[in-house]
């Protein structure tokens, strides 16, 4: 029988389908056959899918930079209001990956005795903060990933187990009922820790890579924004809002105070 012949009897053979009046399992047969564990994986799989919508919403350049703030903070940082962009970094309604940046930074050269001086290096330490912020999104899918195939295994050792058990305690017709039974268990954890494994490995990656992604164009925008610090700052300390500003003081008191921060 040439290669062509075999792959159409094959075929024939399974349009055939089940013999008339055979049992077919069905689905939901099979995840019953692989006992308490199959349940707990299915569980875990509705885990994944509901951590792989979350990022996907969270995940988005709308909200690790939302237009409206940074055009809010673009603005009070030309004037040189870094009280006020502190105050919307701060704000709860406006918090993204850029406001915890921008906020960080802010909040840092204010402690400082040297002003802005230290902003690169702030800017360096809250970017960080903020990115291990949005790496731990996808902790919760990297151990979904690892634990999945070990619960998988370790329903297909418990099947083994109790095949080899029946094996050794039964004969006839229930030795052969059982050893069906567990080899089934076996299979289907291990069938079943595979499909929580493969997806979230795979949305894992992805996420990762779409973090590295969003945070580069992020990492424009803050360069963009501390541009307009030091620009408007000229390296001094962050000024005071407005409203608490006094009158302008003398030159000779001006060049004795300046770097004390308000």
């Amino acid at each position: 029988m040439t290669p062509t012949q075999l792959l159409v009897y094959v075929l024939a053979q399974a349009g055939a389908g089940a013999p008339a009046g055979a049992h077919r399992t069905t689905l939901l047969e099979y995840l019953a056959s692989g006992s308490y564990i199959s349940y707990l994986l299915i569980l875990l799989s509705f885990l994944a899918v509901g951590l792989m919508i979350r990022n996907l919403i969270v995940l988005r350049m709308s909200r690790i930079a939302p237009p409206h703030v940074v055009a809010r903070l673009d603005s009070l940082l030309r004037d040189n209001d870094t009280a006020g962009a502190l105050a919307v970094c701060n704000a709860e309604e406006n918090r993204s990956f850029i406001t915890g940046v921008i906020g960080g930074a802010l909040a840092r050269c204010a402690r400082s005795p040297f002003g802005f001086l230290e902003l690169r290096a702030a800017l360096e330490e809250a970017g960080e903060t903020e990115v291990d912020r949005l790496h731990r999104l996808t902790d919760g899918i990297g151990i979904l990933a690892a634990v999945g195939p070990m619960l998988g295994l370790l329903g297909t050792v418990i099947g083994m187990i109790g095949a080899f058990d029946s094996i050794g305690n039964l004969e006839g017709a229930a030795r052969s009922q059982q050893l069906a039974m567990f080899m089934s268990m076996a299979l289907v954890n291990t069938a079943e820790g595979l499909v929580v494994a493969i997806p979230c490995t795979i949305a894992f990656a992805l996420f990762r890579r779409r973090i590295d992604y969003l945070t580069g164009r992020a990492a424009e925008i803050v360069e963009d924004l501390a541009g307009n610090i030091e620009q408007a700052s000229g390296s001094e300390k962050p000024a005071a809002p407005r409203h608490a500003r006094s009158a302008p003081l003398p030159r000779a008191v001006a060049e004795g105070t300046r770097g004390v921060q308000v």
